[in-house]
């Protein structure tokens, strides 16, 4: 199966119905830490689209996250969810996303500020790649790799 996406603005085409991901956390050294899946829908709306994710970690942590996602002029995003600090920033060229913003991440029982850089590259048969780099304080700490296809 082969998926087209208008030139112009190929995510909001992308963001509609429902997907399954599966990602990993990798510390600096490369080591899995973390592995999880993910359930989401998306919902178009009248500015841009809303994602509901559902994450199942493998330790058995479930975490539920709504993202509102408005379309700005000439390929520009904004996002938020909660969790997020201020406000998320994109920007389509092609069909590469590139997304970043600063998350407070539940460590223990206290929440640390980390930002996310997101690379995410759509692929033909409806299949989006995610790239997150996550620094603390401008230092690498690791990343998240994803991986989103439609729910079958």
């Amino acid at each position: 199966m082969t998926t087209s996406y208008p030139a112009k603005d190929p995510f909001s085409a992308y963001f509609q119905g429902r997907f399954q991901a599966k990602g990993v956390f990798l510390d600096r050294k490369g080591v899995i830490r973390r592995r999880f899946d993910v359930a989401i829908t998306a919902t178009p709306s009248a500015d841009g689209f809303v994602l509901d994710e559902d994450f199942l970690y493998d330790d058995g942590e479930v975490e539920h996250r709504q993202w509102i996602i408005t379309r700005l002029e000439d390929g520009h995003y904004q996002g938020k969810a909660d969790g997020v600090i201020g406000v998320a920033n994109g920007r389509v060229e092609g069909n590469t996303l590139t997304w970043q913003y600063r998350f407070a991440l539940p460590v223990g029982k206290r929440k640390i500020a980390i930002r996310f850089d997101d690379v995410m590259i759509l692929q033909p048969g409806g299949i989006l790649i995610n790239r997150a780099r996550l620094t603390k304080w401008g230092i690498w700490v690791g990343d998240v790799l994803i991986s989103f296809h439609p729910a079958s």
